[in-house]
């Protein structure tokens, strides 16, 4: 009864779930580490389900089979909400988006109704047999594992898409007032929900062939393989992720739509500040430049620059900015012979691989090659 390879596996995981659960619950309770806990502790409950299965114990209590099912299809919506806390300038969870989270268990126990009291302990433990089974009862079965699972995957795609579509509004949102968002655009979350969604849908597409009795070479030890690998990623990035403040969330939804309200001569006028405080002032220097400074700094309003910049320029600020750091950076890799990563600090970078970025979407070329160029072209 105990398939060993998985049942190691998934007490690893349990095992690393329960240490970042200890950490998260040393940690002050802001909205982050409050559904940083509720989401670990689903993937808890769901590893122990699976737990349950491949180790054999179900057979001990062959009546609380299925009993995880529920709490599974939770952990989209689980996932959803964490980033919200983390990334989201709203405060609240609208009531509708509560409603539909909900409803996602009790469809699941509806399903499962014939399932939990029409078959007894003893007839659910007689179904893991072949031999044992009743056929009637083993459609019962196989319909409640479809059907659960159909729910799963219904609820999953769609929390998981608005995770992602969440992620980009966020991320649009630095570019609009920072000039350096590497530590604040939370860029790990995407591959997380990629590694994530193929797991889950890889599990929801197993354990449904599973129960129509058909199984592959990979079944049983590819999935518990990625999905440890998605755990360890997840938990060490949510862990390490900082708690955003909320001119770094940006502003929240009811204050975001604005109508273009400037005339042509006063974007003109602000643009024309704009590339002063830049070219004359050099600004960009400022590595912690933001909008809310460049505002300060030339006594204009952050909606306003930042309608010029939309819609006269047709940028954001986050390329604005950069744009005159490349430029300078450009000027440096010509006339000096510093490092590049010196050079990438000196003109307002925080980091080598934004300035390695932003160059290469810039020029055409990364700084090396570039230098290298010019090099060429002085033989």
């Amino acid at each position: 009864m105990v398939n060993i390879f998985p049942t190691v596996i998934y007490s690893f995981m349990m095992g690393m779930t329960v240490f970042a659960l200890l950490d998260v619950f040393n940690r002050p309770k802001e909205r982050q580490t409050v559904f940083l806990k509720g989401l670990l502790l689903l993937l808890l409950m769901h590893l122990a389900g699976e737990l349950f299965i491949y180790s054999g114990a179900f057979v001990y209590a062959p009546g609380l089979v299925g009993a995880h099912l529920p709490f599974r299809v939770l952990l989209g919506p689980a996932l959803y909400f964490y980033a919200h806390a983390t990334m989201s300038p709203d405060k609240k969870i609208g009531k509708r988006l509560w409603v539909l989270t909900l409803s996602g268990p009790i469809l699941v126990l509806l399903v499962m109704l014939p399932f939990i009291f029409m078959i007894s302990p003893a007839e659910k433990l007689a179904l893991a047999n072949p031999l044992t089974r009743d056929p009637e009862l083993w459609k019962i079965a196989v319909f409640t594992c479809l059907s659960t699972t159909f729910v799963f995957i219904l609820y999953t795609i769609s929390f998981l898409l608005m995770a992602l579509k969440l992620h980009n509004s966020h991320r649009q949102q630095l570019l609009e007032r920072f000039s350096d968002i590497e530590q604040r655009s939370v860029d790990w979350f995407r591959p997380v929900l990629l590694i994530w969604g193929t797991v889950w849908l890889m599990y929801a597409v197993e354990f449904s062939l599973g129960a129509l009795g058909w199984f592959w070479f990979g079944s049983g030890k590819l999935l518990p393989i990625l999905e440890t690998i998605g755990l360890a990623i997840f938990i060490q990035k949510a862990l390490n992720q900082k708690v955003l403040n909320q001119s770094e969330k940006g502003l929240p939804s009811a204050s975001q739509a604005r109508t273009a309200l400037l005339s042509a001569e006063k974007m003109q006028l602000i643009a024309s500040k704009l590339e002063h405080a830049m070219n004359e002032e050099k600004l960009f220097l400022q590595d912690n430049l933001s909008l809310n400074k460049l505002s300060e700094s030339i006594s204009e309003t952050e909606n306003h620059i930042s309608e010029t910049l939309s819609q006269f320029l047709h940028t954001k600020f986050f390329q604005f900015v950069n744009g005159f750091r490349v430029e300078e950076a450009k000027r440096a890799l010509q006339n000096s012979d510093k490092l590049i990563t010196s050079i990438a600090f000196d003109v307002g970078f925080n980091s080598k691989s934004t300035f390695n970025t932003s160059f290469k979407k810039t020029v055409g070329y990364s700084p090396s090659a570039y230098r290298n160029l010019l090099l060429d072209n002085k033989q």
